[in-house]
């Protein structure tokens, strides 16, 4: 029985104002409802926060007059969180919806192993209900790659990084690790943090009886000629999985990696090149040389 677990929900809102209604209803009818909502605020539009507020008035929200990221805002969140002495702090990506049980089976989970440090529910996707969109993540060390799992085969799977998406971590172990890396902005920042919480000594993990509903990364997509993906998220993932493997580099292959990144960027500026996508290609490469370059990241 789960009694008196104090949990800090941090969601994050970027100019997505209608998926984030959806997800702040969701969470309204959970079964466990011992929980506050922090609710961040990007590139806040006082109308429409205002118009969520009054929605839903027991929500906590922080505006901010320019957009911090992923791991900006969150930040934001979770050290609010720890001021005020919350046990456990869930990041919830707003574009999800969640299972009414899915929080009770993320605390059990806590109390059957003392070493885990975060967790995870299986998050499906939204619009085909039966497909699995995320189990957990896992990390290849010698070529420094992450792949996604997306089909579970046991109960409550110890993985190698947690997504983002909706991740449940005691404060303790934020106190231990950090908050996330802001150098990383958004993507990469999870993988970082999991990497952090496992040389901690503590385990990761995915819980299968537990469910939550993806949409989908709609914030970063926007078709155009240069295709749904924006050439800011191929910035990103190029120049933050550099920095993840330079920020790592005692865990991760140095002649594996190197390799893997040639492919990668090779594979990447290959099919802009064929497409016509010259802003993307550009964008590759600016990622890349910002990777090799910029020593902003917290070591």
């Amino acid at each position: 029985m789960i009694q008196n677990n104090k949990i800090a929900i941090i969601i994050v809102n970027w100019k997505q104002y209608e998926l984030t209604k959806s997800c702040l209803s969701t969470l309204k009818s959970s079964k466990f409802n011992d929980f506050q909502i922090i609710l961040i605020d990007n590139e806040s539009n006082q109308k429409e926060l205002n118009d969520l507020k009054n929605q839903f008035n027991q929500v906590k929200t922080f505006p901010n007059k320019k957009n911090l990221g992923f791991t900006g805002a969150n930040n934001i969140g979770i050290n609010y969180a720890i001021n005020n002495h919350f046990e456990y702090v869930m990041l919830l990506n707003n574009d999800t919806e969640t299972d009414e049980n899915f929080i009770i089976p993320l605390l059990e989970i806590f109390q059957e192993y003392n070493k885990l440090g975060a967790v995870q529910p299986v998050i499906m996707d939204f619009y085909q209900n039966k497909k699995v969109w995320n189990a957990g993540g896992s990390l290849n060390k010698f070529f420094g790659y992450t792949s996604v799992i997306k089909k579970p085969k046991y109960m409550n799977r110890k993985i190698d990084w947690i997504t983002g998406c909706c991740i449940l971590i005691k404060t303790e172990v934020i106190k231990k690790v950090g908050l996330l890396d802001e150098s990383f902005f958004a993507y990469y920042e999870d993988v970082d943090w999991s990497i952090r919480i496992k040389k901690a000594g503590y385990d990761l993990a995915v819980v299968k009886s537990s469910l939550i509903y993806h949409h989908g990364s709609k914030a970063s997509k926007n078709e155009s000629s240069e295709g749904m993906l924006s050439p800011f998220v191929h910035y990103l993932n190029i120049r933050n999985h550099i920095f993840l493997l330079r920020k790592n580099k005692d865990i991760f292959n140095f002649i594996g990696s190197i390799l893997y990144q040639f492919f990668k960027i090779f594979s990447y500026s290959l099919y802009f090149i064929i497409r016509l996508r010259t802003n993307k290609l550009n964008m590759v490469y600016k990622g890349l040389i910002d990777g090799l370059r910029n020593n902003n990241f917290q070591a």
